[in-house]
């Protein structure tokens, strides 16, 4: 397998910027998931690996060597497309058996391996159907039997369970999970979906205008975000995200929310890390996941006063949003733990899980309390 670099690469479609200094290691055996919205860049990243799409500046390396000047057939990758670019009129077998085909292997070599294949990709009873007797799930994994056929030193993927149904797409996430790991692959995934990213990927390298926001494992980005745009990203319901200030009245430190109408008591530190941290007592952002909003039907040390306003029963848990003086927070809690909208309960901030940004950057301010 492969150990990928890329190095100060950079992508222009006329004027548009498209990939800007990007640099990243995928290491031998891992599974990276390339994370944005549409446009972000990551495509045009994970074609520019392949062979696809020419860069403009920078270096590709596999295994050390630089193929930035290689066509596609000399970089030993297999791509699997979104759709499934079956060939209609050939087998299942047929497919997957082309690329074995084309590279002179002998019928004996060419009938293992294709059966080796199918079996660990769970279809060796479809291999004598057609693409248009198969479901997208069958024909996905054809496509992707056919890319594993040849052992390439990579395994690309743009998007391969995108145009699935919702059940589907969770199995074939089990799926091709599992066939990194009995493969031993170096994988890139594309995806704009955070829950295939957060599911699949040994790291997941996050971009958002062509720029590399910050590369780390599924806990570590959700944990712990480098911006705010990974934070907003990243997870789901999306991060309560509010302007706020902190102020002090003697020993205690308060976090005055929104326009100055609601505040959460913090630890009296709180003004001593801002400091550290080269923001004084300005105005900053404050984020905390629905889950680090802490509700209690009872008043507690700590909680103030809220008004539950909507309820969005999901099954497991409910997500609710509370009315604090104008602002809003969501918090998730146990299913029906709050019983109706109007109701007031009461509300504080998990300060191990709460992060502050500058207001101008995004950037984290790096300020922790402990805990997660």
């Amino acid at each position: 397998m492969a150990e990928i670099v890329l190095r100060d690469v950079e992508k222009f479609f006329g004027e548009n910027y498209v990939i800007r200094k990007l640099n990243l290691t995928i290491q031998n055996k891992e599974f990276v998931v390339l994370l944005g919205p549409s446009g972000c860049g990551k495509t045009t990243t994970l074609r520019a690996i392949a062979g696809l799409e020419e860069i403009d500046r920078g270096d590709i390396l596999i295994d050390g060597k630089a193929v930035q000047n290689l066509p596609a057939g000399d970089r030993d990758i297999a791509f699997v497309f979104q759709l499934f670019a079956l060939y209609p009129h050939l087998t299942a077998y047929e497919n997957i058996a082309f690329p074995l085909r084309a590279t002179g292997e002998s019928r004996s070599q060419i009938d293992g391996q294709v059966r080796a294949v199918a079996k660990a990709i769970q279809i060796e009873h479809l291999l004598s159907r057609r693409p248009s007797q198969l479901s997208g799930g069958d024909m996905q994994r054809i496509a992707i039997g056919r890319a594993l056929v040849r052992r390439p030193k990579a395994m690309l993927m743009d998007e391969p369970i995108g145009a699935l149904d919702a059940k589907l797409r969770e199995e074939m996430r089990t799926e091709l999970k599992r066939l990194h790991l009995e493969n031993d692959s170096t994988t890139v995934y594309v995806t704009h979906d955070q829950v295939e990213a957060m599911s699949l990927a040994d790291r997941i390298a996050i971009m958002n205008e062509g720029v590399l926001q910050q590369v780390g494992s599924p806990t570590e980005v959700y944990r712990h975000p480098a911006n705010l745009f990974v934070a907003q990203f990243i997870g789901s319901p999306v991060m309560n995200v509010t302007k706020a200030s902190v102020q002090t009245s003697g020993a205690v430190a308060s976090v005055v929310v929104g326009e100055g109408d609601g505040s959460f008591g913090f630890p009296s530190e709180l003004p001593q890390k801002m400091a550290a941290a080269s923001h004084g007592q300005g105005d900053f952002m404050l984020g905390i996941r629905p889950e680090g909003v802490l509700v209690s039907r009872q008043q507690a040390p700590g909680y103030v006063p809220v008004e539950a306003h909507i309820i969005e029963p999901l099954g497991a848990y409910d997500i609710v949003d509370l009315k604090v003086g104008r602002q809003f927070i969501r918090a998730r809690t146990a299913s029906g733990y709050v019983g109706k909208p109007g109701e007031t309960v009461y509300a504080r901030l998990d300060e191990s899980q709460t992060h502050f940004f500058h207001p101008a950057t995004g950037e984290s301010l790096n300020i922790s309390f402990g805990g997660a």
